[in-house]
């Protein structure tokens, strides 16, 4: 019989104590040690079950030279949902482990439910967290019914393993990672050591048996995925679906890629009959007004290989209520000090006793660094009360000392602001190098520093 102790684990690290600490020795990270309950193995057999994994597999691997692998060319499993296809680099790669993690309600389960529905695969859809009933009457919500999509209602995942292997399915999706169970661990489901087990556990078939399995992950009040910090390592894709509850629409990112790049994002617009990919992002990021008001400017930004257009919104008043306020959503809130500093410093605009708000319009957060111009150009024109034409956008990004840098893939900036009509872009004169502009239908504008751009723009 295994002797049953408590230890505490680390959910950073996984770092082991036999007592709380508040700092771990490991990671030097602040209360992450959890209590957790495991067995020791006693006996013989138990030892060799436990050293094997639980399931285990009786395989021994032997070294091989490099040239002598064959390499697996199958090919990937390409669904219906082309901004899925396009955040995992292409489609589905067989025998991988992708990780979902988001916030409650976002829309996880109606996600993979949908692509279960709509891919001409086979499927083993397991759920820990709701009944067949629930998730065929969500199944007619969202409007599908196929016969190759199989539910199965299990925590365990010893049996959930051994019907993967008897099916053999071309996907597995599981619902969710913290409701699954080892019966060779006597920790509660959801803890460090049950999560750490059943990933592994997951890893192993989904690479012996080149079954691409697909895994919702809770995640924390801080936003982090719940469980030990080990699971994103474990995994071959680590997917991040965001999303505000007063807007519709949900942003799919790509945190962890092995199999492509890491700066794709996939829109999708929340309906009642499930999740409408958004192929053209424009239309949601660009706000439709019948008037030009000042304080709003539009960036050429990029996503990944996707450029978009989005809106940047300021708001530059008096600072009547004591201390000026300094306000950023969906931008960084240190750079946007940086952005003013410069104004004030280079260009002799005052910021100080101004209370300062900016927005990026359509509820997403940027980091692109070409998005500097636009807010620049959005503060000024607030600051002034001059209006910037609807028919102009901007790409650069803006340094120390006030000058204007070059940014990537410039041109497939400059074609995205042309199919959509624009008449105008400003860009870094340091960007023409190598750029045909009479190519382009729409006027390529070329500055050097913030001065010419207030030249420019709003003499």
């Amino acid at each position: 019989m295994a002797k049953i102790k408590k230890i505490y684990a680390c959910t950073n690290c996984g770092a082991t104590s036999s007592k709380w600490e508040g700092k771990c020795p490991s990671c030097e990270e602040w209360n992450t040690f959890v209590e957790e309950i495991v067995s020791k193995p006693t006996t013989q057999e138990e030892k060799k079950l436990a050293w094997k994994g639980g399931g285990g597999n009786n395989k021994n691997p032997k070294p091989i030279a490099l040239p002598d692998i064959v390499a697996n060319n199958r090919p990937r499993l390409v669904t219906p949902d082309g901004e899925l296809n396009r955040v995992l680099g292409g489609g589905i790669v067989s025998g991988s482990l992708v990780l979902i993690g988001g916030q409650p309600g976002i829309g996880k389960s109606t996600l993979l439910l949908q692509v279960a529905l709509k891919i001409p695969a086979k499927i083993l859809y397991v759920s820990g967290e709701e009944s067949d009933g629930q998730i065929k009457m969500r199944a007619e919500r969202i409007g599908g019914q196929t016969s190759n999509c199989f539910i199965l209602t299990e925590t365990n995942i010893t049996k959930i393993l051994n019907h993967g292997k008897e099916m053999k399915p071309d996907l597995m999706i599981i619902d969710s990672i913290q409701t699954l169970a080892s019966p060779y661990i006597d920790s509660t489901p959801g803890s460090v050591s049950q999560v750490r087990e059943c990933a592994g556990e997951l890893q192993r078939f989904a690479k012996e048996e080149y079954i691409p399995v697909f895994i919702i992950g809770h995640i924390t009040k801080e936003g982090s995925i719940a469980g030990p910090k080990l699971l994103e390592h474990i995994v071959d894709a680590v997917l991040q679906f965001e999303g505000d509850r007063n807007y519709t629409y949900r942003i799919l990112r790509t945190i962890k890629n092995r199999f492509g790049s890491t700066d794709e994002m996939g829109i999708y617009e929340m309906q009642a009959n499930g999740l409408r990919e958004v192929s053209n992002p424009s239309e949601i990021l660009l706000s439709q007004k019948d008037e030009e008001l000042s304080g709003s400017a539009v960036c050429a930004t990029m996503e990944g290989m996707r450029p978009m257009l989005i809106e940047t919104q300021a708001l530059v008043s008096t600072a009547v209520y004591g201390n000026p306020q300094r306000s950023a959503t969906g931008f960084d809130l240190r750079r946007l000090s940086m952005l003013l500093a410069v104004l004030e410093k280079r260009c002799g605009f005052q910021y100080g006793q101004q209370d300062v708000f900016l927005n990026i319009a359509g509820g997403i957060k940027v980091d692109d660094p070409a998005i500097d111009l636009a807010i620049v150009s959005a503060l000024i024109s607030s600051l002034e009360d001059i209006a910037i034409p609807n028919d102009i956008c901007f790409a650069g990004e803006v340094g120390l000392s006030g000058e204007i840098r070059s940014v990537n893939r410039i041109d497939q900036r400059i074609q995205e602001a042309d199919r959509l009509g624009f008449k105008q872009i400003f860009i870094s004169k340091y960007n023409t190098k190598g750029l045909d502009i009479d190519r382009y239908g729409i006027e390529i504008i070329t500055i050097g520093k913030i001065e010419e751009l207030y030249r420019v723009l709003f003499e």
